[in-house]
């Protein structure tokens, strides 16, 4: 059992739930994060929409039992899930959470998908606020680096944005994201001192273990970790991934042998993919999306009880004989490239 963090509020929380959630600190920043963080990509379009009422009965029933750090953006859904967290949040005590948002990657629309500048900063947050319905939130991150013309804009523009938004105590702290590990570390490396918080997604799960050799790297400059997407945006999942994701092929069909798999030994690869991303040390919180209370609770089972020796078994057979032998085994690069061929048609060129 461990003891109640700063963001206990009796009355709220179930107390019992709490005490066996394990809190870390998050880099520089003193925030005490749950293990297990939310999520919310998932309360949008993205992966097939989901009710007000059902949002609302997942995000509060997370926080219930111990999670304390929810991560959202204006891209899901174009304001849909940071409208639907402002309704979700509005029964729940400030001091319960931590929430974060992101700035720099918006429309659907290829033409104003991604925009850095400082202007577009400034009114990303106040937007931010007010679909959350919040005086603040506790870390404003810059989406997906990877896609600005260079890092100079990210650095010169958003970053000096976000830090005046600070001053005036709409953003606690500042952090960045990104998929390719490599212009995650040129960014931080380009502002010493000046992220406390580094997310990257689906670079630790069964198909890919990259972000190890990153790690060591992010917590030298004592940065929060945020470990994110071990179920591969939905690759590891029994129903699979959405039409849109970026992987290739080969992974594709990898993971579609893998559910095959679960499917007749009776498991879920969910869980599966639940168990493993948890294991890595490093990170601060993994942060998983969880649409419904089915998929928090099935969550939140393995990180309590862990894996059955069955599970366990069944992991490993599938890593060996199926992700073992993948000659690829992320997507870096594929929406970059497609983006900026994109662009150069409406007569944009990267700089």
């Amino acid at each position: 059992m461990s003891s109640l963090p700063a963001t206990f509020v009796e009355g709220f929380h179930d107390e019992a739930s709490v005490r066996k959630m394990e809190y870390r600190q998050l880099g520089r920043t003193g925030l005490s994060v749950s293990k297990i963080s939310l999520g919310t990509g998932t309360l949008s379009a993205f992966y097939g929409g989901v009710t007000e009422a059902s949002a609302c009965e997942t995000v509060q029933g997370a926080l219930k039992r111990g999670i304390n750090y929810i991560d959202t953006a204006y891209y899901y859904g174009q304001g849909t899930s940071e409208k639907l967290l402002g309704i979700a949040l509005k029964s729940v005590p400030r001091k319960a959470y931590y929430i974060g948002t992101k700035i720099g990657r918006y429309e659907l629309d290829l033409a104003s998908q991604f925009d850095f500048s400082a202007a577009m900063t400034r009114k990303s947050v106040e937007r931010s606020l007010k679909f959350l319905q919040l005086d603040y939130v506790d870390i404003i991150q810059i989406h997906d680096v990877e896609f600005a013309p260079n890092l100079e804009i990210v650095l010169k523009e958003a970053l000096p944005t976000l830090e005046a938004l600070r001053e005036e105590g709409k953003v606690r702290f500042i952090g960045v994201t990104g998929y390719p590990l490599e212009v995650l570390k040129q960014a931080i490396l380009g502002a010493p001192g000046r992220f406390d918080t580094v997310l990257g997604y689906t670079r630790y799960s069964m198909i890919d273990d990259s972000l190890t050799r990153y790690l060591d790297f992010f917590l030298g400059e004592k940065l929060g970790v945020i470990c994110a997407a071990g179920h591969g945006l939905g690759l590891l999942s029994q129903n699979g991934p959405q039409p849109w994701h970026p992987a290739g092929e080969e992974i594709k069909a990898a993971c579609r042998k893998a559910a095959a798999i679960c499917q007749e030994e009776g498991i879920e690869l969910g869980r599966l993919a639940m168990g493993h991303f948890i294991e890595l040390s490093g990170p601060a919180t993994f942060l998983v999306g969880m649409q419904t209370v089915e998929l928090l609770n099935m969550n939140l089972d393995v990180y309590l009880n862990g894996l059955t020796d069955k599970e366990k078994a069944v992991k490993e057979r599938i890593i060996r004989e199926t992700f073992a032998n993948l000659k690829q085994t992320h997507w870096e690069g594929v929406e970059v490239s497609r983006y900026w061929s994109e662009m150069a048609k409406l007569g944009k060129k990267r700089e």
